[in-house]
């Protein structure tokens, strides 16, 4: 398949194991043992997709994928030895596309990264094929999907590729209201499992682009209903 792989584990017999499963299903595999070296291959690497232990040292998986979705929206595919709902809510809000609980079958991890990657390659094949997009203003709001720059009354705003994919999504309909589950499904491109990390991105998107985060101008809430960004007018 030709797509590189980076497996961070802590723990080298698992991380040997999972480097042989996926190396003969046909990927490359560059293997780091802590969440900081795995953070430094990721971004000399560049790979397609990352399976990512969540408890290790020098820097735990939580962080390590956290510092990834600053700029990245790859395929991340966690792994762990706890099987709470706390953990893999967490997972899911920092921006992790699934969960593997150990013990895992080599069947299933192989099948659960073909099926990420072929997803994910499905989401930029769609993007590729749409037409230049144009920059979309909302009051002194400014994005522009080409260079996925966003400006607040003409100062930059950093924001992760998730956090920006939603608030194009409002700009895009302003005035429509969107429940988290929606905005999950077209985001996230899958079924909702946990509209909880939507109540976070919007908090956070809030904090970034509101000068008044518990008074919003833009991102307004329609109680029991959804999200929506007021209409500019």
């Amino acid at each position: 398949m030709n797509h590189e792989i980076l497996v961070v584990e802590d723990d080298e017999g698992i991380r040997e194991a999972i480097a042989i499963y996926l190396s003969h299903a046909g990927f490359h595999v560059i293997q780091a043992e802590n969440g900081l070296k795995g953070l430094e291959a990721f971004r000399t690497r560049k790979p397609a997709l990352a399976v990512v232990d969540i408890m290790m040292p020098e820097m735990d998986g939580f962080t390590m994928v956290s510092r990834i979705r600053e700029t990245s929206d790859i395929p991340v595919l966690f792994l762990s030895a706890k099987s709470e709902d706390v953990d893999k809510l967490h997972g899911f809000t920092i921006g992790a596309d699934d969960y593997l609980t150990k013990p895992f079958s080599s069947v299933e991890l192989v099948a659960r990264v073909k099926a990420r990657l072929r997803r994910y390659e499905q989401i930029l094949e769609l993007k590729s094929g749409e037409e230049a997009p144009t920059v979309l203003t909302n009051g002194g709001l400014e994005l522009d999907p080409a260079t996925k720059e966003v400006f607040v009354n003409g100062d930059p705003v950093h924001l992760t590729p998730k956090e920006f994919s939603i608030l194009e999504l409002l700009m895009r309909h302003p005035g429509q209201v969107f429940s988290a589950q929606q905005i999950y499904e077209r985001i996230w491109k899958e079924e909702a499992i946990t509209t909880e990390t939507i109540t976070v991105h919007i908090r956070k998107l809030r904090e970034k682009i509101e000068a008044e985060p518990r008074h919003p101008q833009y991102i307004q809430v329609v109680w029991g209903v959804g999200y929506k960004i007021r209409k500019d007018t």
